[in-house]
């Protein structure tokens, strides 16, 4: 006499609960984890050291010392000198100070108009959304870069031409990420039934349904950040950035590219604080995602 036992969960689809499925979600926690903290410990060393640095002994980045130029990197000088002589270690911390600002401003500054524009757009559709995207199609249809140096040759070299640069142009990724983010949540349940309920527009795009598609906004934030420190970077290799002998870190790299077979401290060390602060926001941003990612999946 044979007894028909229906199969539990999973075991149709050849699964067993062996715990292997509970052991994997662990590991992607705490590799989530250990990704996100570890970008989070990168960056906020490389911000405290350039907050802290007279208080750490770090003075004057302009500090001229003629009887030790081009020495390579020891306990005195930690990243060399560079032909006038001025500690290298002490210009990158300094230089950080500019990078990272412009790097947060240019990217969230852009990204709450972005972010705006296209939360309403997508969720009001109509001649609203239709100027938008066209205004979005223009914009990235030419090229980042020769859009900046444009603006950056109207207002000529220096910050401001590249703020305004990054301001005009910078918004228009963030709302078409947006856009197509608020077409799908304008049809979920919980908006058809804040419409149903009377709530104005304003309420129902910004409380309701902006906190549920911010999501790729955020990610692509810690990418963008990057993306601005390098186009500064690059503005102030090609003479169009900050002026010297302020210390920005595109203007380090441009300044050592002349004694670079004889004395290679000078230029790689601060293209690898770059290269380093590239990687902590990478860090960040996929912690962030996965964080997100499993946050939303409990909660939709």
């Amino acid at each position: 006499m044979s007894v028909a036992v229906e199969p539990r969960a999973g075991e149709e689809l050849g699964l067993r609960d062996d715990g292997t499925l509970g052991r994997r979600a662990r590991s992607e926690r705490r590799w989530s984890a250990l990704t996100l903290w570890t970008g989070v410990g990168i960056m906020a060393g490389i911000v405290f050291m350039s907050l802290a640095a007279p208080l750490l002994g770090f003075e004057d980045p302009n500090r001229q010392d003629l009887a030790q130029v081009l020495k390579p990197p020891s306990l005195d000088h930690p990243f060399g000198t560079d032909s006038v002589g001025r500690d290298i270690f002490t210009r990158v911390l300094y230089g950080g100070r500019i990078d990272l600002l412009f790097g947060v401003v240019t990217t969230y500054v852009p990204l709450v108009l972005g972010v705006a524009l296209g939360a309403i757009a997508g969720y009001r559709g109509g001649w609203l959304d239709t100027v938008v995207n066209r205004l979005v199609d223009t914009v990235i249809a030419f090229p980042f870069i020769v859009l900046v140096l444009a603006i950056v040759a109207i207002f000529g070299p220096g910050l401001t031409g590249a703020y305004i640069g990054v301001f005009v142009v910078g918004w228009a990724l963030y709302a078409r990420l947006t856009r197509g983010e608020m077409l799908v949540m304008r049809e979920r349940e919980f908006i058809l039934a804040a419409q149903t309920l009377g709530y104005p527009t304003w309420r129902i795009v910004f409380v309701h349904a902006l906190p549920n598609v911010l999501r790729p906004s955020i990610v692509f934030s810690m990418a963008d950040i990057v993306l601005n420190i390098l186009l500064l970077s690059a503005l102030s290799y090609l003479g169009l950035g900050v002026s010297p002998p302020t210390p920005e870190w595109g203007a380090l790299v441009a300044e050592g590219q002349s004694v670079l077979l004889t004395s290679w401290w000078v230029a790689t060390l601060p293209g690898l604080v770059i290269v380093l602060v590239g990687i902590g926001l990478s860090l960040i941003g996929d912690g962030i995602a996965d964080r997100m990612g499993r946050d939303f999946k409990l909660t939709a």
